[in-house]
């Protein structure tokens, strides 16, 4: 009789967990969802309707698939509408439901806004209640480190101490002789091949790119040890590859949790990069000092009250950050530079006529840097119409209003970087051409509304690696063109893709002359 009840009792129970378990899935899924989507309704903010679980991923991967083909092979493109083509169905919702509208991707609710008055209090707000997604602290956080895109703001504010603008200035201006070393490494391997091919060679750029990008901040990062640098920064590439993914699964309740294939090859990376960047920090305890940007990471951790885990954690974290924002970021926006310079002539012609009158046979140092106009004007032109991070993203922590709009606690908040950068209604008719002149009297001068242009962000949290990226750029750029004339291959075809940066899906091909 008593085991009777017992067993009465336990499937009262499991029956009372499991009713209760899909009440709070009920809730998660359906009622926390509808809720802020009918209080951004009620401000008449609407969009496409979602389905349960996915949201709208499966119109987003129609949209993908279906999308325009970009042009012939050996061409380049006469429109560089690159929205269009990664976010075909944003330009789609954005004629459907206007300037701002709502969309899902699984429970995750996105407010998309591209009104210039709206992101612009969005990206000048300073709150740490406006942060970085949840989502993207469950995602990302595997590449770039949950301590980086914790919302609780405590570790972002001492990263942001360590690796403030200023030190960080110094250490870019020690660099100059380090990224020189490592172009000129890049220069005689090109030189060597033409040689070698009779006078021409087609190259595939993308991996030159990255390993020029990759030498300098495993030198600058990991000093004598970079060759551990350039191993760890292998792999974070390949974790990169993984985590672009399964981005469309990121909403998705659980997703992240079951044991895919795509799943246990990010944990894999994940636990080795982890372990790699820790043994690198175990003998550099041991070994002398160096005045490298690991080395501050280092002293900043030590001067902090961080727990040994918590310790452990920053360090990693902060040296993935340093690696998208000073290698993954460089070496594609070099690749899209060196694409558009090969495909028009005159501009080509005209930077290096500038080098070569401003350097002459020297090579380049900072006041030279400061002086080449041209050249600047051409890498603000790519990164407009390329910039590295397509999307801006943060969270309501709390319920927050920008403009007229009221955001509820638990929403996103998306800016589209890549449909500001080339709205004719800020940029002009030629929008989507390729011109460098508009940055002719500099970023306030090229558009009606300058806070809109940002490759690297804008307002206070501007990516701290934009001076070392730009002095990279520059000094690659100069020797690149004082010593070989680019022509697009016939192999090159044209097709932006999005692998949490935008690069070139099928790689960018270039005909090399030796001058």
């Amino acid at each position: 009789m008593e085991l009777h009840f017992d067993a009465k009792m336990f499937f009262s129970l499991a029956l009372l967990g499991f009713v209760g378990l899909l009440v709070r899935l009920y809730k998660a899924l359906v009622v926390t969802p509808e809720k802020l989507r009918s209080q951004l309704r009620e401000q008449g903010i609407s969009g496409p309707p979602p389905t349960l679980l996915l949201g709208n991923i499966r119109e987003i991967k129609k949209a993908r698939f279906t999308s325009a083909n970009g042009p012939a092979t050996g061409e380049a493109p006469e429109s560089h509408n690159c929205a269009a083509v990664l976010f075909p169905f944003f330009d789609q919702w954005r004629k459907q439901y206007g300037e701002a509208f709502v969309f899902s991707l699984g429970n995750t609710q996105i407010l998309l806004v591209t009104q210039p008055d709206v992101v612009k209090e969005i990206t000048t707000c300073t709150s740490l209640d406006l942060g970085k997604p949840s989502y993207q602290f469950r995602e990302r956080g595997a590449l770039l480190g949950q301590g980086i895109l914790t919302s609780n703001g405590a570790v972002w504010a001492h990263q942001r101490k360590i690796l403030a603008p200023e030190l960080y200035m110094e250490k870019v201006k020690g660099m100059t002789n380090l990224i020189t070393e490592s172009t000129l490494t890049l220069i005689n391997s090109w030189k060597s091949r033409i040689e070698r091919e009779g006078g021409t060679a087609d190259v595939q750029i993308d991996e030159y790119m990255r390993s020029f990008s990759g030498d300098v901040i495993s030198r600058a990062c990991f000093g004598s040890n970079y060759t551990k640098g350039e191993e760890i920064f292998l792999r974070l590439r390949a974790l990169q590859e993984v985590m672009s993914k399964r981005v469309l699964s990121t909403g998705i309740p659980g997703m992240r949790f079951l044991p895919t294939r795509i799943n246990r090859e990010a944990w894999a990376l994940e636990k080795e990069v982890r372990n790699l960047i820790l043994e690198v920090v175990r003998e550099r305890q041991k070994a002398s000092y160096e005045k490298d940007l690991l080395q501050m990471v280092l002293e900043g951790a030590k001067n902090s009250d961080l727990s040994m885990e918590a310790t452990d954690r920053f360090i990693v974290d902060n040296c993935k950050n340093i690696y998208l924002a000073g290698y993954e970021t460089t070496a594609v926006s070099a690749t899209w530079c060196l694409m558009l310079l090969a495909s028009n002539q005159e501009w080509q012609d005209r930077v290096r006529a500038e080098v070569l009158d401003v350097c002459g046979d020297r090579i380049p140092d900072s006041d030279m840097l400061r002086r080449m106009k041209q050249l600047t004007m051409v890498i603000h032109e790519s990164l407009r119409l390329y910039p590295p991070v397509p999307i801006v993203s943060r969270e309501a922590f709390k319920d927050m209003k920008f403009g007229d709009i009221k955001v509820p606690k638990g929403v996103n908040v998306w800016n589209l970087v890549v449909t500001l950068h080339t709205d004719p209604d800020i940029w002009g008719p030629d929008a989507y051409s390729f011109n460098p002149q508009r940055f002719a009297n500099g970023i306030t001068g090229a558009c009606k509304l300058p806070h809109l242009y940002m490759p690297f962000g804008v307002g206070p949290r501007v990516c701290l690696g934009q001076n070392l990226a730009m002095v990279e750029l520059k000094i690659l750029l100069s020797l690149i063109l004082s010593n070989f004339s680019l022509s697009l291959s016939p192999k090159y075809k044209h097709a932006p893709a999005i692998k949490l940066v935008i690069e070139p899906e099928h790689g960018v091909d270039l005909v090399l002359r030796k001058l």
